[in-house]
């Protein structure tokens, strides 16, 4: 049996030519901390904090329509909403689950993210 302690990381990609707008969207619009990325990786990107876990985007120039996405937990999911929507984010409205208020978007690069907070019922 494998004994996991917590995610670690979650690695995401967006067209090389866009590589900088990116970054400067996890920055600028998502409000993440870039962290320090090892030069010991030969192609491009850049890495970011999130929680106690870490964001990786990658370099992918092919992007596929898919279901998969990640899923933050957020204090505040109200004021997530508002961040998103004055950067121009179009919000796309979730199946509900009892005792979670969430939302999904796809960031400029195709990538799906959601966005919940646990709530009491």
């Amino acid at each position: 049996m494998i004994e996991f302690n917590r995610i670690n990381h979650i690695h995401i990609c967006a067209p090389s030519e866009r590589l900088e707008e990116a970054r400067l969207f996890y920055t600028d619009v998502l409000g993440l901390t870039e962290i320090h990325r090892p030069e010991v990786f030969p192609a491009p990107g850049h890495w970011f904090a999130i929680g106690d876990i870490e964001l990786h985007i990658g370099v992918e120039d092919i992007q596929i329509k898919t279901i998969r996405h990640s899923a933050f937990e957020v204090a505040d999911i109200a004021a997530a909403r508002k961040q998103l929507e004055k950067h121009g984010v179009e919000i796309s409205e979730e199946p509900v689950i009892p005792g979670r208020v969430r939302f999904s978007f796809l960031d400029p690069f195709g990538n799906r993210m959601e966005l919940l907070q646990i709530i009491d019922n």
